[in-house]
């Protein structure tokens, strides 16, 4: 970040991507060529031409599929080549801390999907961070072997085949919501896909069954913002 301040900051980041952006009013009451035009490139190796950058894509991938309908994000940049395609066994929990245990107890193998779910911004409430869980499993060298998903988020720290703010969330009655133990999860980063291996009549079935799991905070502020918050996909602000 100081290497990008010091080549010129978001506004030279501004200026290299001038002929892709709109001349809108910012809220500083300047619009956005103003701000490009008194902008200044310092470094052209931080900042770098277009035909020059660092990668075809960015860090960052939106996947869809049965299990995310309105999406869910992955950092790309932190999954290594032989595991953007992951084929692996659901194991489900319903909160941070029951994975937690489960991962510390060495009870997560190679081969498994460790679903997170009623983490998202309804469920949580608030969408918490998943850090805890997936610096547990880089740190007992699962990073390359087992995967996460959840309608929580993560940092930016995140590593392997992790995929956050899957939506619609579990609470919303996401397809997440009805995963059960040793169903198959398919992730395809390359292609963007995040499917269960269910089929529609599978999945209508066990949700004529589902019922939410009771809310963890009911009175006060976050119980109202719980019933009142978008979905991740809508950015998680209140409706």
């Amino acid at each position: 970040m100081e290497d990008l301040e010091y080549a010129g900051g978001i506004p030279a980041v501004l200026k290299r991507l001038k002929s892709k952006l709109n001349n809108v009013l910012n809220v500083d009451g300047q619009k956005t060529f103003e701000i490009i035009n008194n902008a200044v490139i310092v470094d052209e190796d931080v900042i770098r031409p277009l035909d020059k950058a660092y990668h075809k894509q960015g860090g960052i991938a939106v996947l869809y599929g049965n299990l995310a309908l309105k999406g869910a994000v992955v950092k790309q940049s932190g999954v290594s080549e032989k595991i953007m395609k992951f084929t692996g066994r659901a194991r489900v929990f319903n909160r941070e801390e029951e994975a937690m245990q489960a991962i510390m107890n060495n009870k997560i193998v190679k081969g498994d999907c460790v679903v997170i779910r009623y983490e998202g911004p309804s469920g949580g409430p608030g969408m918490r961070e998943m850090l805890a869980p997936t610096a547990a499993i880089v740190g007992l060298g699962l990073s390359g072997s087992v995967a996460l998903i959840t309608d929580g988020r993560f940092s930016g720290g995140t590593k392997g085949p992790c995929l956050g703010h899957i939506s619609p969330e579990a609470s919303a009655g996401g397809v997440i919501a009805i995963i059960k133990d040793g169903d198959t999860i398919n992730i395809d980063i390359p292609n963007r896909k995040l499917e269960v291996k269910l089929s529609k009549s599978e999945i209508d079935k066990r949700f004529k069954n589902w019922k939410a799991v009771e809310p963890k905070i009911k009175t006060g502020y976050l119980s109202r913002y719980s019933r009142l918050v978008s979905s991740a996909d809508e950015g998680a602000v209140l409706k």
